[in-house]
């Protein structure tokens, strides 16, 4: 799934970025408040990392925003503010979680994945299809009692397709939300090769993926 991370700290920032992308997330990452704006006019997140201190505007005004917007896309903010007061302000202005720097990576992912399993987001932890059952949590498919090997776009793409099911899902949402660069994969045949390797996995399976043309994917129970 697609991650917003805002942090004007350029070290933090690439280490968050590798280490998301090492776990099968989609990640764009920006420098600046304003940018971050533009970024969640145009694309849907699942989660989104805000840093409290940006220049352009804050991760508080950014989040407020948001809000009055409409927009519940669950945010995870990261701070040096350690004191009370800050984590409530934090939280009253809308934040779903707080972390106070300096944090550990795997507490972070272990943050967002708590995030990706709330109500909003999906209406059961794990997601099922026919006999396939993806878990958020582990990012982990089976099939049955047995686990399917996926790399990190056929994860990506996955959990779309599960999430979505039995809606078709176009093939720019799919672009968007699975790969770095949405243009390279909208502009290729990338998008029909990942989809055809991650049919042979899921050969013999009760679910299988179905090409609606000229539009887009779904998965339905074969």
């Amino acid at each position: 799934m697609r991650v917003l991370v805002a942090e004007d700290d350029h070290a933090l920032r690439s280490v968050l970025e590798r280490g998301l992308r090492e776990h099968g997330y989609a990640v764009d990452t920006v420098a600046d408040g304003t940018v971050a704006l533009s970024y969640l006019s145009s694309y849907r997140y699942e989660v989104v990392v805000l840093d409290w201190r940006m220049p352009g505007h804050t991760g508080i005004e950014v989040l407020g925003k948001m809000r009055r917007q409409g927009n519940r896309t669950p945010v995870l903010m990261l701070t040096a503010r350690d004191t009370t007061e800050d984590r409530v302000a934090g939280l009253n202005q809308g934040a779903d979680d707080y972390l106070v720097k300096p944090f550990s990576f795997v507490e972070l992912l272990a943050r967002l994945q708590a995030l990706q399993r709330r109500p909003a987001l999906s209406l059961d932890p794990v997601l099922t299809c026919g006999d396939l059952a993806f878990d958020p949590s582990t990012r982990q498919l089976t099939r049955g009692s047995r686990s399917v090997a996926l790399t990190s776009i056929e994860t990506g793409l996955v959990e779309l397709l599960m999430r979505r099911s039995p809606a078709v899902v176009a093939r720019r949402t799919i672009a968007e939300q699975v790969w770095d660069d949405a243009a390279d994969a909208v502009g290729s045949n990338t998008i029909d090769v990942h989809i055809g390797r991650l049919r042979t996995k899921l050969e013999g399976a009760a679910a299988r993926i179905e090409t609606v043309r000229g539009i887009g994917y779904r998965m339905i129970v074969a």
